[in-house]
C-alpha cells in the first residue's frame, strides 16, 4: 500500500489474507502467505513488530480494548490450523513472538476470524463452512454452527455488534444473532458469495462475489455475475444491484455513516459509492 501524505511504500511478501486497524487508528494488522503477522505504523508505514509463524496467516484482528492481538494460520506445511493470542500490553509477547495463548483447531481450518460482540470471545469461519466462537482466556470452543454448506468467505458484525452476517461459497450469506448464533435470515444468491456487510442506517444487506477467479479470463463479465446485490434484511428478497466490476468482488463495507460502501474487486480495482437520494427515499412494499 501506499501512504498519500508521506509516500511511505508498505511492503509485504505475498499479502493475501487479512488487515485490520486498531480502533485509534494508529497501527494497521496484515495477515500474510509469507508467514508473517506485522503491525504497523499507519502515519509512517514504519513496521513496528512482525511475528513469525510456521505457516501462512490467514486472518488477524485487534480486540475491542485493542489490548490484544488475535491472528490464525493455515493447516499446511505439516502444521496445523492455531489461533494466536497476544497481550499487547505485555511488548515482551511480540518482540519474542510469544503469544499467551495458542489454540489448535484439529478439524477445519480457520478461514475468517473476527471478534465477538464483546472481548471475551471471537468468531471463526471455517474451510468446512462451520462458524464457532473460541473463548480466547481458556481456550475452549463455545457454539459451533453448521448451517453453511461450504468455505466461510467473509464474517462481519452489525454497527451495534448484535448482529453476525457470514458470506460463504456455498452461494448464501446467513444473518445471526451474534452471541447466541441464533439463525435469523438467509440471503440466495447464483454465485459464490465473497463478502457480506449490513447497513449502519438500513435494513439492507450488501453482497458481493462472482464466478471463481481462475475462470475469470474465460467469461465475459455480465456473465460472471459481478455485480453488487442489495437483500432487504428482514424480508432476504433483492432489491437492487450495482454493476461496475469486472472481476469477482472480494470485499464490502459500507461507511459508519451508512451513506456510502466500498468494494474491492480481483479486477485491481476499489471502488467507492455514493448513495443518492432515490436510496434514501426507497420503502420496501410489503
Amino acid at each position: 500500500g501506499i501512504n498519500a501524505e508521506y509516500g511511505k511504500q508498505w511492503y509485504q511478501r505475498r499479502v493475501r489474507g487479512d488487515m485490520a486497524v486498531s480502533a485509534d487508528s494508529s497501527q494497521l494488522v496484515t495477515a500474510s502467505a509469507d508467514q508473517s503477522c506485522i503491525i504497523w505504523d499507519t502515519e509512517t508505514g514504519k513496521i513496528l513488530h512482525k511475528m513469525a509463524a510456521k505457516s501462512p496467516v490467514r486472518s488477524c484482528g485487534y480486540s475491542l480494548t485493542n489490548d490484544i492481538l488475535c491472528f490464525t494460520t493455515d493447516k499446511a506445511m505439516s502444521q496445523p490450523c492455531f489461533i494466536k493470542f497476544y497481550d499487547l500490553r505485555d511488548k515482551e509477547q511480540v518482540v519474542t513472538n510469544s503469544p499467551f495463548r495458542d489454540i489448535q483447531v484439529d478439524d477445519s481450518k480457520v478461514n475468517r476470524m473476527i471478534w465477538g460482540t464483546v472481548e471475551d470471545y471471537v468468531i471463526t469461519g471455517h474451510e468446512n463452512g462451520q462458524i464457532c466462537q473460541y473463548d480466547w482466556k481458556s481456550g475452549e470452543r463455545l457454539r459451533v454452527d453448521h448451517s453453511h454448506e461450504s468455505l466461510i468467505k467473509d464474517l462481519q458484525l452489525s454497527k451495534d455488534r448484535t448482529m453476525l452476517i457470514s458470506a460463504s461459497k456455498d452461494t448464501t450469506a446467513k444473518l445471526f444473532d451474534a452471541k447466541t448464533f441464533h439463525f435469523l435470515k438467509s440471503y440466495k444468491t447464483d454465485r459464490p458469495v465473497n463478502s457480506a456487510a449490513i447497513s449502519p442506517i438500513k435494513h439492507h444487506i450488501l453482497l458481493g462475489g462472482g464466478q471463481e477467479a481462475m475462470e475469470v479470463t474465460t467469461s465475459h463479465a455480465k456473465s460472471g455475475k459481478f455485480e453488487a446485490r442489495f437483500f432487504h434484511l428482514i424480508f432476504e428478497e433483492e432489491i437492487g444491484r450495482v454493476k461496475g466490476h469486472f472481476g469477482p468482488i472480494n470485499t464490502l463495507a459500507f461507511h459508519p455513516n451508512g451513506k456510502q460502501y466500498s468494494s474491492g474487486a480481483e479486477d485491481g480495482y476499489v471502488r467507492i459509492h455514493d448513495f443518492d437520494q432515490s436510496y434514501y427515499d426507497f420503502e420496501y412494499d410489503f
